[in-house]
């Protein structure tokens, strides 16, 4: 499905009291790449937009194939390594557009608040006085399974979630929700700390057997599944060249044949 941005604009857009631009701010999430897995209001958002300050991932690409020409796109994604825009400099183009009366989208990736600093933006633009709003997306952490056929939760094989950042410490409840049969662990921006979060499992003495997918470019025609332990998952994913961006599920909603694929969404490669 094609969507097209159509420009609009309301009077509270534009003035306040008769003569004032009043811009804004509001963080869209934009989920896990297509844009029609983003909301209508997400949609409406877009198109009332002056300025789009876009994140790597998500739709970023597909939204500025359909924003009209007069709309400022402004490109601040992050890669492993290389974060070209500091995050105080995005917090400040945030403010710096909306005091000149301009209505800015923040467009992220997933949703703004599960890992994506959306509560950082959201506590600059308070700070200056800059009204802001938050709509939420589609977190990765459930969508991205959810294209290989995982649930991240399932009767009776697992009724809770924990989502880690892989780029941080793995904390004690880290390690308790691996070791914990009822628990699906997922790991976002993980694939360099792949060794490592295996290591620390292991000698917390999460069990080897522990059924580990690791699903590489989600909701893309590129997407692959690597399926394997936590004994062997180093080896197997350093076999099959998996790269970022990619989605690191732990529990037994991971193991192959919890549900029957369908449809060609689910396809596979193993190591």
């Amino acid at each position: 499905m094609m969507f097209r941005f159509r420009r609009r604009r309301t009077a509270g857009s534009w003035t306040s009291g008769g003569s004032t631009r009043v811009g804004r701010v509001d963080l869209v999430g934009g989920g896990p790449g297509p844009a029609d897995l983003m909301t209508l209001r997400a949609h409406r958002l877009l198109a009332e937009a002056d300025v789009v300050v876009a994140d790597r991932l998500g739709p970023a690409d597909e939204v500025r194939a359909q924003l009209g020409p007069d709309v400022l796109v402004i490109d601040v994604g992050k890669r492993p390594g290389h974060h070209p825009v500091p995050q105080a400099q995005i917090n400040a183009l945030l403010v710096e557009h909306a005091r000149a009366g301009r209505r800015v989208v923040r467009l992220k990736g997933g949703d703004p608040f599960v890992l994506g600093r959306g509560g950082e933006e959201v506590l600059a633009c308070e700070a200056a006085g800059i009204p802001v709003s938050v709509t939420p997306g589609v977190s990765s952490a459930i969508s991205v399974p959810q294209a290989a056929g995982i649930p991240v939760t399932h009767r009776g094989v697992a009724s809770a979630l924990h989502v880690v950042n892989g780029q941080g410490p793995f904390t004690e409840s880290t390690l308790a929700s691996l070791s914990d049969d009822s628990v699906t662990t997922v790991v976002l921006m993980g694939v360099a700390a792949l060794p490592r979060l295996a290591a620390a499992a292991l000698q917390h003495g999460v069990s080897a057997d522990r059924p580990v997918a690791v699903v590489e470019n989600g909701h893309t025609p590129q997407q692959r599944t690597v399926r394997s332990t936590l004994g062997a998952i180093v080896a197997d994913a350093e076999e099959a060249a998996v790269i970022n961006p990619a989605v690191i599920v732990i529990g037994d909603v991971a193991r192959a044949g919890l549900l029957l694929p369908t449809t060609s969404q689910f396809a596979e490669s193993s190591a």
